[in-house]
């Protein structure tokens, strides 16, 4: 690699606003706020609004979309095509 081409790659420490998780890994990021880690060190603390432990996804809270209530829901608010009617 060239030097003093690339970003300062270094450990950060990303964690979950909403779940409070965080985990090491690292990345280019910049932070002004740290976070002492369990190793005694200091690190970069880099908050995030949704990860693996707060995704619906991840969580299997996801909700499951109810589309034919949602079809029905259209039909009775603008109604239903004539059978005949140019498309």
């Amino acid at each position: 690699m060239r030097k003093g081409i690339h970003p300062d790659y270094h450990p950060v420490v990303f964690q979950d606003s909403s779940t409070g998780d965080a985990f090491l890994t690292r990345s280019t990021i910049t932070s002004d706020r740290t976070i002492e880690w369990s190793d005694g060190n200091t690190y970069p603390l880099v908050l995030v609004d949704v990860s693996s432990w707060s995704h619906p996804f991840w969580t299997g809270t996801r909700r499951i979309m109810d589309t034919a209530g949602q079809v029905e829901k259209f039909h009775r608010r603008y109604g239903r095509r004539g059978q005949g009617g140019a498309r």
